[in-house]
């Protein structure tokens, strides 16, 4: 019996064609709310940029959030959970980005700011992903006086391979071939999923999780039941154990039709 789901916003709960929810999205998981399922977001944006979900917000559909990929867990106004990048190593990836004039979002707990502000930042967040302007931010050579919990460097697959030696304790997931989020080692969606059971004291068993990204796919792989969004990549697809429709043609309602979660 699932108790709880868990989404993804880009391209899973949110079109990337419209920029809203589905209107079956929002019946369906009205539908499930009513049988007493939970419902959770699991996300790489952080709360400052979770500006996406007011349908779902303001019918109180919502049980907590995994965002930061897994690094910031929180369920009303109480953090459940919260684990920092170590310092040196965003002090080698700010560099990294800082000597190749790339740009690199830094994420506190409460604000954001980037490094080398650029055209590409602009169209992709503020123009694609329909963002606030994230406010520019002098580079500075150290970090330790502020925690940050994920970074998104704007650097291709190549130069992640070369940044990846200096910075040996964090995780890296690519939702888009332009940028990669970046959290300390151990911090993933999988890992966001489990504090939220612990949490609630739900089994895994009784979860089931919905994505259509690079960053979705190691909570796909560990939930109850992972269900891959039709416009998701083949990798998302293969990891997932059921593939619905797309976010565009009714893919979490189908989904959920599918498993008998709501009534068809």
């Amino acid at each position: 019996m699932i108790k709880a789901l868990f989404f993804d916003i880009d391209g899973t709960l949110v079109s990337f064609k419209t920029h809203q929810i589905p209107v079956s999205t929002i019946e369906a998981l009205e539908a499930a709310k009513a049988k007493g399922i939970q419902i959770f977001i699991s996300t790489g944006r952080p709360r400052v940029i979770i500006n996406n979900l007011a349908a779902l917000q303001e019918r109180k559909l919502i049980d907590g959030y995994i965002t930061m990929n897994g690094a910031y867990c929180f369920v009303d106004d109480t953090v459940i959970y919260k684990s920092p990048i170590p310092a040196a190593e965003v002090d080698a990836l700010t560099g990294f980005c800082h000597e190749r004039n790339l740009p690199c979002i830094l994420v506190g707990e409460h604000d954001i700011c980037v490094n080398q502000p650029g055209e590409l930042v602009t169209e992709i967040f503020n123009r694609q992903l329909k963002t606030d302007p994230i406010p520019p931010k002098p580079y500075t050579d150290n970090h330790s006086d502020k925690e940050y919990y994920q970074l998104t460097p704007f650097i291709n697959i190549e130069e992640e391979q070369l940044l990846l030696p200096s910075i040996p304790n964090c995780e890296m997931g690519r939702w888009h071939p332009a940028f990669v989020d970046v959290t300390a080692k151990g911090n993933t969606k999988q890992r966001g999923i489990d504090e939220i059971i612990r949490h609630f004291g739900i089994r895994l068993e009784e979860t089931m999780a919905f994505g259509d990204g690079g960053n979705d796919i190691s909570m796909l792989r560990h939930a109850g039941i992972g269900v891959a969004m039709g416009n998701a990549k083949d990798d998302v697809k293969a990891a997932a154990g059921y593939v619905t429709t797309s976010v565009d043609d009714n893919g979490i309602a189908n989904a959920l039709k599918q498993y008998g979660i709501i009534e068809s």
